[in-house]
């Protein structure tokens, strides 16, 4: 593989592992808002674990392809907002909570989709940049069905 391509590739899985942290970040502050008898309270974990699995993979992955991973989260734009106001809007409103649950979601799902569209993204990284889209999408359903 060319440098070129396992630069290009390295940055792909960074990039996305960025907003996995955040994901992370956002369905732990979840968990840890609401109270226990709250009924969706395992779903949180589980989700904020499954996220933390994938994480593991990209910075796996990464170091595998000669790449320093990413290990923090961060803005990737305006339209990922509703990670970093989680805990607020929780407790302020569960609707609003579970809206900015599907935003983050779906600049995920856009984010993995806009890179697998790419002709440079291909094996291992492909499958991982799939599976991310596909927790997205799981996590979309999710929140859409709460907030309906």
């Amino acid at each position: 593989m060319s440098t070129d391509i396992q630069t290009k590739q390295i940055e792909a899985l960074n990039d996305i592992a960025k907003v996995l942290i955040d994901s992370k970040k956002g369905y732990e502050k979840a968990y840890e808002m609401v109270d226990d008898n709250f009924a969706l309270k395992p779903q949180f974990l589980h989700r904020a674990q499954e996220r933390g699995q994938l994480v593991d993979q990209f910075q796996s992955q990464v170091r595998r392809l000669g790449g320093e991973p990413q290990t923090d989260g961060g803005m990737l734009g305006d339209a990922h907002r509703g990670w970093m106001q989680f805990a607020s809007l929780f407790q302020k409103d569960q609707k609003a909570a579970l809206e900015a649950i599907d935003d983050g979601e779906e600049y995920l799902a856009e984010q993995a989709e806009e890179r697998l569209q790419r002709d440079d993204i291909h094996g291992e990284v492909r499958t991982l940049l799939t599976q991310a889209y596909h927790s997205a999408h799981d996590g979309e359903c999710f929140a859409d069905a709460l907030t309906s």
